[in-house]
């Protein structure tokens, strides 16, 4: 009995991890491929195949147009067919395309103009951003936002706080000339910016008091691996009277959502830019392992919410990754069709299939080196491995 408990009590806790992971990654992929199909037919374009998952078809059923909508079941991605693709992958039939009638051409992705192929492909990234910026903006809207003032309860001793002078009790109003509404805002800018020399105005005793502060770099453990911030050392505020949940309108609810999806993309931006210079670990790349984690352990703590603000968190790395200039990404099409816009005419079909095959070794790489990644961090969650 001891032993069914224990197995019965792992396959709930896997499930645990992999439903919302699940949920997530479908979310994210079901509105990348839309985007790709939406603009398609908008083009023209017929759109042979839509597909949650890849290998076997589990479920599936043909619209008026003809397009096959599957729920396939390898459920890692997906993607969009359309006519003249070889495979999942968008490589062309040439086979099939030259014997093309021109019916069939008029509705050929590969007929189209430079400019309409463009379109289909930016659209996937596209829509992740989108949809990142709807999420932020509707949890906005409709649930209002928690605000901590930033009010200094305690500063640590030693730390680059101290040696700028913040004493407990000063409220922080501006970093660098930008206002600071919450400690959520100085906690973005402070991170982001360690060693840099920045100008903080606090209020003090009913005075403005200008001071300059320069964050330390310190290192700490994150869901997605360690990462290099800057820190103050304060502690915010514990009074509850500092606490206030703030609604906003519909405009100002969509500006917070471009801001908190910007936000993503310039601190993705930053690490990319600092992990080419190595100032930073690859530590963080993570894989679907650790984004499992991490689902199961958001569906925990918080629930629905927490999940749809880490799907639209996933979006934007998702629309980013696919704008890497690499052959098998969104990114790499677009490379090959901004080259054919200042020829004149398509790189040859050699140099074409050579661009796939290096993009394949190196999302393949990518993915193996991420896959270690993220055993390397369950083994040290779980204490494998420790001396």
């Amino acid at each position: 009995m001891d032993i069914a408990g224990t197995v019965i009590g792992a396959g709930w806790g896997l499930l645990s991890y992999v439903v919302p992971f699940l949920f997530v990654l479908t979310v994210v992929v079901f509105f990348h491929e839309l985007g790709h199909f939406w603009v398609a037919r908008r083009c023209g374009v017929a759109v042979q195949a839509f597909s949650i998952g890849f290998g076997r078809e589990l479920v599936g059923w043909t619209d008026r147009q003809g397009t096959r909508w599957r729920i396939s079941a390898i459920p890692l991605g997906g993607y969009v067919r359309f006519a003249g693709d070889a495979n999942s992958a968008s490589m062309p039939d040439r086979d099939a395309l030259d014997t093309m009638s021109e019916a069939e051409r008029r509705g050929s992705f590969y007929h189209k103009g430079v400019g309409a192929r463009a379109a289909i492909v930016a659209a996937g990234p596209i829509a992740n951003f989108l949809l990142a910026i709807a999420i932020f903006t509707a949890s906005v809207y409709l649930g209002g936002r928690a605000i901590l003032l930033p009010r200094v309860d305690a500063v640590e001793a030693g730390s680059a706080a101290e040696r700028a002078g913040i004493r407990p009790g000063d409220l922080v109003l501006s970093i660098d000339g930008r206002p600071v509404e919450s400690f959520a805002d100085m906690q973005r800018i402070i991170s982001a910016r360690p060693g840099e020399a920045l100008a903080v105005t606090v209020e003090r005793d009913g005075s403005e008091v200008m001071l300059t502060a320069t964050p330390d770099l310190r290192e700490i453990t994150t869901p997605f691996g360690k990462q290099r911030i800057g820190l103050l050392g304060l502690r915010a505020s514990r009074d509850p009277g500092d606490w206030t949940v703030k609604q906003y309108g519909i405009v100002d609810s969509l500006r917070i959502g471009l801001t908190d999806t910007w936000y993503i993309v310039e601190r993705t931006g930053d690490y990319v830019g600092k992990l080419l210079t190595g100032r930073e670990s690859t530590d963080q790349l993570s894989g679907p392992i650790r984004i499992a984690q991490v689902s199961g352990e958001v569906a925990s703590m918080g629930g629905l919410a927490g999940l749809i603000n880490l799907a639209a968190i996933l979006s934007v790395s998702i629309g980013l990754i696919n704008l890497v200039p690499v052959p098998m990404l969104d990114g790499g099409h677009l490379l090959f069709y901004a080259i054919e816009a200042v020829r004149g005419r398509p790189l040859s079909e050699q140099a074409q299939e050579i661009g796939f095959r290096i993009g394949l070794a190196l999302v393949l790489m990518l993915m193996l080196f991420v896959t270690w990644n993220d055993l390397q961090h369950l083994g040290a969650a779980f204490g494998l491995g420790a001396t």
